[in-house]
């Protein structure tokens, strides 16, 4: 059976936080920088250059493209989807924006090479002083971090946003891993459970790979509801967080559009039954591409259009805000991919790519 309920979640009383850190959350979050009043000739998509990470030929140590956040706002751009003018720069999450989900250990492990090189999977980084790690690698992740944040304001104002990066879905309030090194989808949904006055949130994972970082930090957590289609054959294999996806769907290496689309409109006739979420955050990963050598599914580019396109019209349809983050994707087609899918949404009048009018 591809999809499945399996949530061993515990009640909602059980949740919550003892009030000590439950109150230095609330005041991390209420004293942060990382909310600002967008201008409305702004468009709710978020990029800024230091996204992307070059230094030493480091980057073409690992399969991710990690200058593909740029690629994508240049194609929007020449392609006259929107302008430059009108991409939002978000800010970086400071270290007290960070200790809303980690902790000040975990943080502090990140000033060792060592650990960050195993993070991102790249060993030879274990070698490069740290304050170069920070400045050329976790620069560009904290200001990532700070565009999934503001992603959630924009969409309750404007109905959708973008973040063009972010979904660091395997890190964890103590453990990073898979090339992510903080997990800005935790933080996002904490910043908007105090800031948006939000109480249910539904993450909709569609990145090949099971988001176990997410799952979890939310695994005690009933106002979050996740619903994950991944391919079990793959990285991570975390067996305890899979406990605590509340909608598993399974698609095994070599599924085709055909039947993944299929899989895709079954599971969100159940979500939609099954929660009603005042914010869905899309974890967008590309790695489902036909090609991609760690995804290992069949999915056509055309494919991942649709598979945006349906999620898209699943929130506007029932007017719930929604953020996208462009996640996991291992193939240098993957920018032009994610820009094509962006520009269909805005020339179907799914999303307004023009004026800063909501849904």
């Amino acid at each position: 059976m591809s999809t499945s309920l399996l949530s061993a979640k515990p009640n909602a009383s059980s949740s919550a936080l003892s009030s000590g850190p439950d109150d230095l959350r609330r005041t991390r979050i209420l004293s942060s920088k990382l909310y600002f009043d967008v201008p409305s000739n702004k468009v709710p998509l978020i990029y800024s250059s230091t996204y992307d990470i070059t230094f030493l030929g480091i980057e073409k140590m690992h399969p991710f493209d990690s200058s593909k956040w740029g690629r994508i706002c240049q194609f929007l751009i020449s392609e006259g989807v929107l302008e430059k003018r009108q991409i939002v720069e978000p800010l970086e999450a400071s270290s007290d924006d960070l200790c809303v989900v980690h902790s000040e250990s975990y943080l502090n492990g990140l000033k060792w090479s060592g650990k960050v090189a195993l993070i991102i999977e790249v060993p030879p980084v274990a070698l490069i002083p740290n304050f170069i790690v920070q400045k050329k690698l976790l620069h560009p992740f904290r200001k990532q971090v700070g565009g999934t944040i503001l992603a959630a304001k924009l969409a309750k104002e404007r109905g959708w946003a973008i973040n063009v990066g972010g979904g660091f879905h395997h890190c964890s309030a103590e453990s990073g891993g898979g090339f992510c090194a903080y997990a800005d989808i935790s933080l996002c949904i904490h910043f908007a459970f105090i800031r948006l006055d939000i109480s249910r949130v539904m993450i909709i994972d569609l990145d090949a790979h099971q988001g176990n970082g997410h799952e979890t930090d939310f695994s005690h957590d009933r106002r979050v509801y996740i619903l994950d289609m991944f391919n079990p054959q793959i990285y991570p294999q975390d067996y305890e967080a899979r406990r605590y996806i509340d909608q598993k769907v399974e698609v095994m290496s070599g599924t085709t559009t055909d039947d993944y689309l299929r899989k895709l409109d079954d599971a969100l006739e159940v979500a939609a039954r099954a929660f009603n979420p005042e914010l869905i955050v899309y974890n967008a990963g590309t790695d489902i591409l036909d090609g991609d050598p760690l995804g290992l599914l069949k999915i056509s580019p055309s494919g991942i259009a649709i598979r945006d396109e349906k999620v898209f019209l699943f929130a506007r349809d029932r007017n719930i805000p929604i953020i996208m983050l462009t996640s996991g994707g291992y193939m240098k087609s993957s920018a032009r991919i994610i820009a094509d899918s962006i520009s269909n949404l805005s020339k179907k009048q799914i999303i307004n790519t023009t004026s800063s009018q909501s849904w």
